[in-house]
């Protein structure tokens, strides 16, 4: 497990991330085969017992993919870097769990180290190494200078490595447009809601500066070279099993809690009958549920 201070845990966010553990774990497993198929597809050309770097690797969903990917491939090492030491352990957890791959003819293994580390002040490069690949998911956008984090991540890539930065794509849907309660078109408020309240939480990062322009010319201007992206869909259609299900109650509760004062009382009221399990409108119940998220993985190489 990782070694660390339990004092040392500090987002700039304003996030209690540790509270959201469990629902993090419930995302992983529902997002596990979508995972498996982008790591395979990031760490196919990489030289032989390659180190990986997963930062912001909250509670390892990826981080097992990657480990599994290059279990497959022979071995390499997977840094693990977060800021939150119990997201950390839950990744620490799972990933060396995935650490050793066995066939009838192959054993390979994957060295994993966790390390504890604010990225807004802690550079990549120095507190994991260089790596042929870093993998960074939705943590950029929550540190003070984006362009800065970006260019620390490029620091971290091995000369010919790859930064792959997973920013943007589409908001999750999971709700069908007319819920049965309340005004119709509550997914596209809680969307708009969201949106409010991601620039309220960036200009209340104490440092904050303005991102202008899109991910793929931070990392040209980073120097990287061969920039490209690709999105890939997480798609757990309705009628759906009851992991997506519970999820869906989850990310109601997250829509409620940091954006909940955004909407319109009524709406606030539709999201109290749909959380409560005592009424027949609860989302943890319903056939019409679904999960469908675009992420976009901007992909650049260091020269």
């Amino acid at each position: 497990m990782a070694v660390h201070s339990h004092n040392h845990a500090h987002t700039h966010d304003g996030i209690d991330w540790s509270s959201q553990l469990n629902a993090r774990r419930r995302a992983d497993e529902l997002d596990a085969e979508a995972h498996r198929v982008v790591a395979r597809r990031l760490v196919g050309t990489l030289p032989d017992n390659p180190t990986v770097l997963d930062v912001g690797c909250g509670t390892g969903g990826m981080s097992v993919a990657l480990v599994e990917a290059l279990s497959a491939r022979g071995g390499g090492t997977v840094v693990l870097v977060d800021a939150v030491p119990e997201m950390l352990d839950a990744a620490t957890g799972s990933a060396r769990s995935a650490a050793t791959y066995e066939t009838d003819t192959t054993r390979a293994t994957v060295h994993v180290r966790p390390v504890l580390a604010d990225l807004a002040t802690e550079r990549p490069a120095e507190i994991a190494g260089a790596a042929q690949l870093v993998w960074a998911s939705n943590v950029v956008h929550h540190l003070p200078d984006q362009r800065a984090a970006v260019a620390g991540l490029v620091e971290a890539v091995a000369p010919g490595g790859w930064l792959a930065l997973a920013e943007g794509g589409l908001s999750g849907k999971f709700l069908p447009f007319d819920v049965g309660v309340g005004d119709p078109g509550l997914q596209d408020r809680l969307l708009a809601a969201r949106a409010q309240w991601f620039v309220r939480m960036r200009e209340n990062i104490t440092d904050a500066v303005r991102m202008h322009g899109g991910w793929n010319v931070a990392l040209a201007d980073a120097g990287l070279v061969d920039v490209t992206a690709f999105s890939y869909l997480l798609d757990h259609p309705a009628p759906a099993k009851q992991a997506v299900r519970d999820w869906a109650v989850d990310h109601l509760k997250w829509y409620a809690e940091v954006a909940g004062d955004l909407l319109h009382p009524a709406d606030r009221s539709t999201i109290r009958q749909l959380l409560d399990p005592q009424d027949p409108a609860f989302v943890g119940r319903r056939d019409d549920v679904f999960m469908l998220i675009a992420n976009t993985v901007y992909l650049g190489r260091k020269s």
